[in-house]
C-alpha cells in the first residue's frame, strides 16, 4: 500500500560541487607564450591575492605552453625557475615545450617547431636576425644547443603531464573521453581538441586545460578552458579555486600597460 507513495516521494541527492581539499588555493595558470610581462604582472597578482586570504596551502599550477609566439620565452622559463625556487609551482608540459626538446635531436621536429612559434623562442635567447635567417637547419640546431642553458633544458623535461587535485585534473589539452586519467596518452594530454571539446558528458573529474584558444574563459559542467590568448588577444587568466569556489584573476594588455581584473564565477 505505502508502495507507491514511496516511489512518489523518492529522490536523488544532486551531486555535489567539485570541490579542491580543504586548506588548499589552487592558480591555474593558462598558455604564457612568452608573455613574461603578462605573466609577471599576474604572479604578482596572485601573490597579493593569497596574502589577503584566509591562510591556506597555495599552490600555482602552469597548464603549459611557458614559450613560443611571444616576445621572450627565455624570460618566462628564467622566471618560472626562480617562481618555483620560491614557492609551490608545479607546471605542465605543453605541446610546444614537447617540440623545442625534440628540436634539439631531430631537424623535422625543429622546421615543424619554427612554424608553430619557434623562431621566436630562439631569437629570445640572444641570436641576431641575421644569423637566423642565414641558418640552415643543422646549423640552427647546433646554436640552439650552444645558446640555450642546460639547465633551462632539464627544467623543461621535468614538467609534469597531468596533475590530479581534489575533483580536478589539469592538463595542458584535455583528455580523451571515456578513458582514465591513468590510461590517457600523452599526446592526447598535450595536444587534443576534439572529441574533448564537443564531449558534453562527465568526466571523472572536471578537467582544467589551456592550448584551445577562447576570448573569455570557457567554464563547462565538466571542464574549464583558461587559454584566453595570452599572445593573441594580450591578456593571461588564472582560475582560483578554494573549496567548491571558483574565481578568476587575469592580466590584460591595456595598448602597452598592464592592467589587473578578477571577478567570481557564476554560482
Amino acid at each position: 500500500m505505502l508502495k507507491p507513495f514511496r516511489k512518489l516521494f523518492s529522490f536523488s541527492a544532486p551531486p555535489l560541487a567539485p570541490a579542491v581539499p580543504a586548506g588548499q588555493r589552487i592558480y591555474a595558470i593558462g598558455d604564457i607564450h612568452g608573455r613574461i610581462d603578462l605573466l609577471t604582472a599576474l604572479a604578482g597578482a596572485i601573490e597579493a591575492d593569497n596574502a589577503a586570504g584566509e591562510p591556506a596551502r597555495s599552490t600555482v599550477v602552469l597548464l603549459g605552453d611557458l614559450i613560443d609566439r611571444g616576445p621572450d620565452s627565455a624570460g618566462v622559463i628564467r622566471f618560472a625557475r626562480a617562481w618555483q625556487d620560491r614557492r609551490k609551482v608545479r607546471i605542465l608540459a605543453g605541446n610546444h615545450e614537447e617540440m623545442f626538446l625534440a628540436s634539439f635531436e631531430k631537424t623535422s621536429v625543429l622546421r615543424q617547431f619554427i612554424r608553430f612559434g619557434g623562431k621566436e623562442t630562439i631569437l629570445s635567447y640572444g641570436l641576431d636576425h641575421e644569423t637566423y635567417h642565414r641558418a640552415s637547419l643543422e646549423e640552427l640546431q647546433q646554436m640552439m644547443l650552444e645558446i640555450v642553458p642546460r639547465d633551462d633544458l632539464v627544467f623543461l623535461a621535468a614538467f609534469e603531464d597531468r596533475i590530479e587535485i581534489g575533483d580536478y585534473l589539469f592538463v595542458h589539452a584535455g583528455i580523451l573521453p571515456e578513458v582514465a586519467a591513468e590510461a590517457q596518452k600523452l599526446h592526447d594530454l598535450r595536444w587534443i581538441r576534439e572529441p574533448f571539446l564537443s564531449h558534453e558528458g562527465r568526466h571523472s573529474h572536471v578537467v582544467v586545460h589551456g592550448h584551445t584558444i577562447t576570448q573569455d574563459v570557457d567554464e563547462r559542467d565538466n571542464r574549464i578552458g583558461v587559454d584566453t590568448g595570452a599572445y593573441m588577444h594580450g591578456r593571461l587568466t588564472a582560475l582560483v579555486l578554494e573549496g567548491t569556489r571558483r574565481r578568476y584573476i587575469a592580466a590584460c594588455d591595456n595598448e602597452g600597460s598592464v592592467a589587473i581584473e578578477a571577478w567570481h564565477a557564476p554560482s
